[in-house]
Parts: structure tokens; C-alpha cells; sequence
């Protein structure tokens, strides 16, 4: 599970970073870096940071003890 968190929370990290480029500078590093926001390599990335930050939720509810 912890891998599982990590991995997530990558995700999530990568998608802010992104979305805070196009804030301010509006430029979408994922579609520069897939040749635009329609392709489909795009897409996976966009649907996968997105399933990362809904599961990042569940992080907000768990117990939290040392491992």
C-alpha cells in the first residue's frame, strides 16, 4: 500500500507542477512533452494524475503510524 501512496503522490506532485505552469506561464508541460493535449500519451497521463488525486483523498483519512 505504501507504494501505492508513493506513486500516487508522485502523480499528484506532477500534476501541480503542471497545473501551476499553466498558471502562471500558461504552458502545459505534458502536452510540450507529448506533442499537445489530444494525443493519446497525453491523455493517459492527464487520466492518471487524476486517479493518483483521488486516491490521494483516501490519504487524508488513514491513520497515520510509523511503518
Amino acid at each position: 500500500m505504501k507504494v501505492i501512496n508513493n506513486i500516487a503522490l508522485i502523480l499528484t506532485i506532477i500534476g501541480g507542477i503542471n497545473w501551476g505552469l499553466i498558471g502562471l506561464f500558461k504552458f502545459d508541460l505534458v502536452a510540450w512533452i507529448f506533442s499537445g493535449q489530444d494525443s493519446v500519451m497525453s491523455r493517459i497521463i492527464y487520466s492518471l494524475v487524476g486517479l493518483a488525486a483521488i486516491w490521494c483523498i483516501s490519504l487524508l483519512f488513514t491513520n497515520r503510524t510509523a511503518d
